[in-house]
């Protein structure tokens, strides 16, 4: 009997397990994940912090039994390392698992800062279950909280624990929010917003030690030393793929795959967080760490896993990856698609009405638009995703939108229709 090996349980392991049971009912499946609870969503942290939800609402299925019940086998486990001459993965306590197909489905891992002090008592990330619970328990209101980072995550966090009324301090080493996301206006919108709300916010500024005790204290770049309650160390995440080293498989930031989400060893696959593929939009293979794209890799995974095993052709491609940044900050709405830096030789217009706290910045190579940002801009999200990722040639609409780039809705509707995109224009309409 086939068995397909998956390691990691988030998004991307349950929907690649879903998948392959579905196709192939007999096989065999070994879903490995490192916590011990059920399968559940990271991006439902901020909720459960905000007490939105309960703990089970940020599992990903609502059944606690539910792949048990499609006959997928579970094990709590930390991988170690991957052989694939003899097709077996080591995991703790000296075990090994042997597979026929394998999907490295491990997602992300926290990044460590090297600060002094940054494994105190009273210094969490927000990544886990367990996280969040530790986090609920200081994070009370009037609590003192220091938050290290402030990028898409971490702003993600922030709006969690202004939720829970507590003292909140940011800390960025960049020298505005956001800055993997946004531009210098676009993100100095976003931290005069959080000032605005209550927050201090201190951005080109480092933390360089954290003193243990109660309350922690906080030693800054800048000369000052906050005192704190609860430090959170929102820095960013990477890949979880240091297992890989030296197994063959070949990585780059993630683990690098083709169309059909295989790597360089065929029978193994990656998907999620930790999976480097094609981006048709940049032309360059990236890890875009949203949940839609693990999802849809997982299935494009889970169905080639599941051909491969019966020695058929691919069964399906990856049709792209999505750039897709869409953020609430304490109420103000940012978002970025696409290569919102620009590209070399491109062209880039910028529009802001600071004061109705609005900004558009558009990023075009010849007349397709192939990046862009906005701040408090919410009616057109579509139409931006649609113009970046249907790569739509503007004609004579782009200089329209160099002198005004507000008509992005006009200019969709009339250059996609025009293409025999208005399928496309109409549901961009809707949005």
């Amino acid at each position: 009997m086939t068995h397909h090996l998956i390691l990691g349980a988030g998004p991307a392991g349950v929907i690649a397990a879903e998948t392959i049971r579905k196709l192939s009912p007999q096989d065999r499946i070994t879903l490995v994940g490192d916590e011990p609870e059920p399968a559940y969503s990271r991006m439902a942290i901020p909720y459960l912090l905000m007490g939105h939800i309960a703990e089970a609402g940020t599992y990903l299925r609502k059944s606690p039994t539910h792949l048990g019940d499609i006959k997928v086998n579970q094990l709590q486990a930390l991988v170690k390392s991957v052989d694939i001459a003899t097709k077996t993965v080591a995991i703790d306590h000296n075990k090994t698992l042997r597979y026929d197909t394998l999907l490295v489905a491990t997602g992300s891992h926290p990044v460590h800062p090297p600060i002094p002090g940054i494994d105190s008592d009273g210094v969490e990330t927000c990544w886990t279950l367990a996280d969040a619970r530790a986090i609920a328990a200081r994070a009370t209101t009037g609590a003192r909280v220091l938050q290290l980072g402030a990028g898409f995550i971490g702003c993600i966090i922030m709006e969690a624990l202004a939720a829970r009324g507590v003292q909140l301090s940011v800390v960025e080493m960049g020298d505005r929010m956001v800055p993997r996301m946004m531009g210098p206006t676009a993100g100095g919108m976003i931290r005069d917003w959080c000032e605005a709300k209550g927050v201090r916010v201190f951005t080109g500024t480092k933390v360089e030690s954290i003193t243990a005790g109660k309350p922690l204290k906080v030693k800054l770049s800048n000369g000052q030393t906050l005192e704190a309650d609860l430090v959170i160390s929102a820095a960013g995440v990477r890949p979880a793929i240091g297992f890989l080293q030296d197994s063959g498989i070949r990585c780059l930031l993630g683990v690098l795959t083709d169309e059909h989400l295989q790597t360089n060893v065929p029978g193994v696959y990656a998907a999620g967080d930790c999976a480097e593929a094609f981006d048709k939009v940049s032309r360059k293979t990236i890890v875009s760490a949203i949940q839609p794209n693990a999802a849809e890799q997982a299935r494009v995974a889970g169905a080639n896993m599941v051909a491969f095993a019966r020695g058929l052709p691919p069964a399906s491609n990856l049709k792209g990856v999505t750039q897709i940044n869409v953020l609430d900050t304490l109420g103000l709405v940012s978002t970025s698609f696409g290569d919102w830096q620009g590209r070399p030789g491109g062209e880039h217009v910028e529009w802001t009405d600071a004061k109705a706290g609005r900004h558009l910045s558009l990023q075009f190579q010849g007349d397709v638009l192939v990046g862009c940002n906005s701040v408090g801009w919410t009616e057109h999200v579509g139409v931006m995703r649609g113009l970046v990722e249907g790569q739509v040639h503007l004609g004579a609409w782009k200089e329209t939108l160099k002198n005004d780039p507000t008509k992005l809705m006009e200019a969709y509707l009339a250059s996609a229709q025009a293409q025999g995109q208005w399928a496309g224009a109409q549901d961009a309409r809707r949005r």
